[in-house]
């Protein structure tokens, strides 16, 4: 079952397809739950007569789940696939006949569940070919956006029947993928952890020690991903209900198709462009591209609907490479380690935090526009990281 290092140039083996397809597979339908909020909010808040603030917190349950799911995810990556994705599928069932109240016990189940397996699945592709690393994580998280598209679009073909027909829908595709993800070969920490760069000394220092780097990077890494992982969300959550406030005359699932579209349109760019630009550049321009959109959100009023759109699609290209790039330093430096589930972990803080605090600020401030500011200050963070997180 062990894998030798391929060059570069080469396919994966048969070993790692048969590892890697199921996890696409899931990814493809955990894209779908991961982002439904994001269309489905402004009928929610409808529906359940609740403001923003109110209505932040169900990102909060859910990224509370998802916290805690990742917390314990490398520790067995094959079963954090496998309970992972059927969590997942319990939750959505839950939430077709959720009240307001209950919505939070079902989201957290949801969370709870993708946070175990996305975070096992991004692991599982950066560790089973190191030489493609980058690469697969890539493609990897094209799959997830091929379902965070797909998602709006569910939204939109359920709409005459509600909202619980779309849940139900998204719980039986992610259940027949969790019975594929029981393919998965079983993968122990020696077979993947021999395939990464590191010494086999070094790699077994690093599994035996409390942490994968020294107590800074990991914490300066922890940060990352929890501001990665909340300004994609509060962006992607808050936009759509923006838009449709700005400009009447747009859909908040369009505006939601829009974004998804072009993070995957984003991610499949960046695997070409890995081969021209350096991963570091690559970053910061991207980080900087981002900056920019949020300020012009944050500052001009009234923006038209052609801009609002113009906006959603440049942020959402800006954000497409950062995760398989801050994901792609992190394991280039610290292989499969036990403890990276903790780390994954705070990109789940991060996705419960900024969408919650993003519905605060506006309640409080009485606009989106204020309260997109906060997902304007996490992207000003990340370039702030960016030396620490590309040092070799």
């Amino acid at each position: 079952m062990e894998l030798t290092n391929p060059p570069a140039d080469q396919s994966p083996s048969p070993h790692a397809l048969r590892t890697l397809l199921p996890v696409f597979l899931y990814f493809l339908a955990a894209g779908v739950a991961t982002v439904m909020l994001g269309p489905l909010l402004p009928s929610l808040i409808r529906r359940w007569q609740i403001q923003d603030a109110q209505a932040g917190t169900l990102f909060t349950a859910s990224f509370v789940g998802q916290f805690c799911g990742a917390w314990f995810a490398t520790r067995n990556l094959r079963m954090s696939v496998i309970s992972g994705s059927a969590m997942t599928a319990a939750g959505c069932v839950a939430m077709a006949w959720a009240s307001f109240g209950l919505a939070h016990f079902a989201l957290f189940a949801v969370g709870l569940g993708l946070g175990a397996g996305l975070t096992a699945g991004n692991v599982i592709a950066g560790t089973v070919v190191p030489s493609a690393r980058a690469r697969l994580i890539a493609a990897l998280n094209i799959a997830w956006g091929l379902g965070a598209i797909a998602c709006p679009l569910l939204v939109q073909l359920s709409s005459a029947r509600g909202p619980q027909a779309f849940f139900l829908s998204t719980a039986v595709f992610v259940g027949v993928t969790s019975i594929a993800t029981v393919a998965i070969p079983q993968l122990t920490r020696t077979t993947i952890g021999q395939r990464t760069s590191h010494s086999p000394a070094m790699q077994e220092s690093m599994t035996k020690s409390e942490l994968p780097l020294h107590p800074l990077p990991v914490l300066l890494f922890a940060a990352a991903i929890f501001i990665y992982v909340g300004v994609e969300n509060a962006l992607a959550g808050w936009l759509p209900t923006y838009a449709v406030r700005s400009n009447p005359a747009l859909h908040p699932s369009s505006i939601s198709l829009y974004f998804w579209m072009s993070e995957l349109t984003g991610r499949v760019v960046v695997i070409a462009l890995m081969s021209l630009i350096g991963d570091a550049v690559l970053y910061r321009l991207c980080v900087m591209i981002l900056i920019c959109t949020q300020i012009v959100l944050c500052t001009v009023a009234p923006i038209s609907a052609a801009g609002v759109v113009v906006l959603t699609v440049v942020a959402a290209l800006s954000l497409a490479p950062l995760y398989p790039l801050i994901t792609s330093f992190l394991l280039a430096r610290t292989g499969n380690h036990a403890k990276l589930g903790v780390l994954f972990a705070c990109a789940s803080l991060g996705g419960a935090i900024l969408p919650w605090l993003t519905g605060a600020v506006s309640t409080h401030f009485h606009g989106l526009r204020a309260g997109l500011l906060v997902p304007a200050v996490g992207a000003l963070l990340l370039l702030f990281l960016s030396r620490v997180l590309t040092a070799k």
